[in-house]
């Protein structure tokens, strides 16, 4: 079978039409920066190409040989907004809790954990980018040894006392934890340095306590050692040393510019400030912030968290070990936000997880909490779907005659604000037949009358008299035993989707029927009545107010731009090219594009012919069919749907595309015509995958038309062979002469059972 690798065959495709919008994503080979940087430049790192014979040796051989490619350094002080970013991180800082460290006999360390941690940094460090650690487990690798040695003291002291080897009335007296500290931090350093010597990382370690930043003298030293140790490739491994560490200080930390070292949280905030890092890293033993103990059956894990929320988080109890706390976790996140750096709390215990938790976290996926400064507008499409699901069960729990209170109301809110409607609907239409985007039929649909709302009203008074008959409605009654009665009734189905075009009077009509059918419901309305769409929307969550279920109803967005690039821009099913039809250049809509494109710092290559549109353009594209696998990718203008199609015929490799469009004559077009493995109308491109196709799993997504053909799952894992059963046959008892005919009669397959 050929078949290309899930690494260098990724295409994809989005095309947008009133006529067309296209992404697409393509990569014969992958792409590297052939150019050199400059040597010396904070902007260089490296992986030397030949390992030296000794460490100084290797400091020298990393102060001549140039870097490869590496994420530029950028502008401190300012924290990402959003995951997608974190990728450009180049500083990191990664704490490690003591959960994480220790086993959960909280007396040695969680070796296989500690292994695959390592592996991780070392390689973002052989990337480039410049890795440190804050550590726990001093403390419990101290604790096992002490205890080995006490044991074995013990033992030797029964056994010539007693004369007997058995070991009888062995007790373990209570460990003090500075002794424990003294006894494991030596201990813990080494196997650190030979772990990382098995990627040719050198470490090295550093022991601080709070008293340590109070002299301005020795801050900067610390700054300085870190400084130079992150110039030599080094990777530090900090720790409070808690041999002589003092009592913490009282709660008059995280104010300003100081926060006391009460606990490695803090010493990691601290320390990712002071060091200007672009990322914190925080791992502990659950899976990020919830909104309550993580315990409780109820509890959410948050997504993002924003300055200004804390009031909505209970915190629950500390850590089986360690001394601080989710709520210290936060405290310290959100003073390193205030200072600068972005942070994530994960779980760096989950069996699922662990083993690329904090290479996932840097690609921007969706682990954990990340911690943000710029807080949306207005929910999440999720967050509104999950409160269209809660106001949508109380809704349904509404008797019928308040059901049909709500949709009498918003029938006569229709007639009320009937001029406002108008007003709003003769603005899209404006701007709809200034674009000539719309035939005229598409047209008469957009447009709003008097004559049309009031037929509106009337209908939406007739489907307020049907709620009696909805919701609880007794379909069928069965009697399964003697005083056993078996009824079916009618109930909402939970929460509905509903996507209309060019038809805003779809929108009351639709939240009259989910209002009287106990339903929540989503409703996507086309961009081509926006203005129209936002008043009735409006106006249904006013009538929907009168009975305190406002949030049944939400009207959202679905912008598969940003999802095919940014939501994860290293994925092969990630969008790499946009074709925007000409008609769109210099529009609104264009501009909300690259608004959108600007806000994600999604660098854009512009194509030769978009190019020549512009007097000040991005920097022209190098090749119409590089693979970027970051936030950039090119934009190229094309005259039609034929236009598009050429373009991917020529420069896809035929793994994804995608069009993104109101016409359904020229979808199909699109899609009949269009070769490639998966192609999509009004969709992501990162639903290519075998996992979201119901496949269960996939190898990869071939681009081959024999025998498998995009994700392949189970089945592509398979191919055939015959089975001949005969009685001696010979090919010459079937020639003309012959004894034998040929039947080729088909015989049914029996069922598998």
């Amino acid at each position: 079978m050929l078949s290309k690798s899930h690494c260098h065959w990724r295409k994809t495709l989005i095309l947008k039409c009133p006529l067309l919008i296209m992404l697409w994503k393509t990569s014969w080979i992958h792409h590297f920066n052939s150019g050199l940087p400059k040597i010396g430049s904070r902007a260089t790192k490296c992986w030397p190409i030949s390992r030296p014979a000794s460490i100084k040796q290797l400091a020298r051989h990393w102060s001549n040989v140039p870097f490869l490619t590496v994420p530029p350094r950028r502008t401190p002080g300012k924290p990402f907004a959003h995951r997608s970013e974190l990728k450009q991180a180049k500083r990191i800082v990664v704490k490690l809790g003591s959960a994480v460290v220790t086993r959960g006999d909280e007396c040695g360390l969680a070796l296989g954990r500690l292994a695959s941690i390592v592996e991780q940094v070392s390689i973002l460090q052989n990337q480039g980018r410049e890795m440190m650690i804050v550590t726990s487990g001093a403390v419990a690798f101290g604790k096992q040894r002490l205890r080995h040695e006490i044991l074995l003291s013990q033992s030797v002291r029964q056994a010539l006392h007693s004369g007997q080897n058995q070991l009888k009335d062995m007790t373990v007296p209570v460990l003090e934890a500075r002794a424990c500290a003294a006894a494991g931090q030596s201990g813990l350093m080494a196997l650190y340095e030979a772990m990382f010597t098995q990627y040719s990382i050198c470490a090295a370690q550093i022991l601080v306590t709070n008293l340590d930043f109070h002299d301005e003298q020795k801050r900067r030293n610390l700054s300085s050692t870190l400084h130079e140790l992150l110039r030599m490739n080094i990777v530090p491994i900090i720790n409070t040393n808690d041999a002589v560490v003092p009592p913490p200080e009282p709660n008059s930390d995280l104010q300003g510019q100081v926060i006391s070292i009460k606990d490695n949280d803090s010493l990691a905030a601290r320390l990712a400030v002071e060091m200007r890092a672009d990322m914190l890293i925080v791992l502990s033993d659950v899976e990020g912030l919830f909104d309550s103990p993580p315990g409780l059956d109820d509890a959410k894990l948050i997504d993002t968290f924003y300055p200004g929320d804390q009031q909505s988080i209970t915190f629950g109890t500390k850590s089986r070990v360690g001394l601080g706390g989710m709520e210290a976790k936060v405290k310290a996140a959100l003073w390193a936000l205030q200072g600068g750096t972005s942070v994530v709390i994960a779980s760096g215990t989950h069996p699922k997880v662990t083993g690329h938790v904090i290479n996932d976290i840097v690609e921007g996926k969706k682990i954990g909490t990340f911690f943000s400064e710029v807080k949306p507008a207005g929910p999440t499409i999720e967050q509104q779907a999950e409160m269209a699901r809660t106001d949508g069960r109380v809704l349904a729990s509404l008797q019928p005659d308040q059901r049909a209170d709500i949709i009498h109301r918003l029938a006569d809110l229709l007639t009320d604000h009937r001029d406002e409607i108008l007003k709003a609907n003769e603005k899209d239409m404006e701007k709809a037949v200034t674009l000539g985007r719309l035939s005229q039929p598409l047209l008469k649909r957009l447009s709003l009358t008097t004559a049309k709302l009031n037929s509106l009203a009337i209908g939406l008074h007739q489907i307020a008299a049907s709620t009696q008959d909805s919701v609880g409605r007794l379909i069928r009654r069965t009697r399964v035993a003697k005083g056993l009665d078996l009824e079916q009734i009618t109930v909402p189905i939970g929460v509905l989707l509903v996507i209309f075009e060019s038809r805003p009077d779809c929108l009351p009509q639709v939240s009259a029927l989910a209002i009287a059918s106990g339903n929540g419901l989503l409703l996507k309305g086309g961009k081509e009545a926006t203005l129209s769409n936002h008043i009735l929307y409006h106006l249904t969550q006013e009538a929907l107010s009168m009975h305190g279920v406002k949030d049944a109803v939400h009207l959202v967005g679905a912008d598969s731009i940003r999802d095919s690039k940014c939501d994860y821009p290293a994925a092969c099913n990630a969008m790499e090219t946009l074709l925007i039809h000409r008609d769109l250049l210099r529009t609104p809509f264009f501009d909300q594009i690259i608004d959108m494109l600007r806000v994600e710092q999604v660098k854009i290559h512009a194509g030769p012919k978009f190019a020549s549109y512009l007097t000040f353009s991005p920097s022209e594209v190098k090749s119409l069919r590089t693979e970027y696998g970051d936030l950039e990718c090119c934009i190229e203008v094309v005259e039609n749907v034929q236009d598009a199609i050429g373009h991917i015929h020529k420069y896809s490799s035929s793994h994804t595309d995608a069009i993104i469009t109101e016409n359904e004559e020229t979808a199909e077009y699109f899609m009949q015509h269009v070769d490639s493995a998966c192609v999509f109308w009004n969709a992501s491109t990162r639903f290519s995958d075998g996992y979201r196709f119901g496949l269960g799993a996939e190898v990869g997504i071939s681009t081959s038309r024999i025998h498998a053909r995009g994700p392949v799952g189970l089945e592509g894992l398979l191919t055939t062979k015959w089975l001949l059963r005969g009685e001696g046959q010979t090919v010459s008892d079937f020639a003309e002469q012959g004894s034998m005919s040929y039947i080729h009669e088909n015989i049914p397959v029996p069922q598998r059972t």
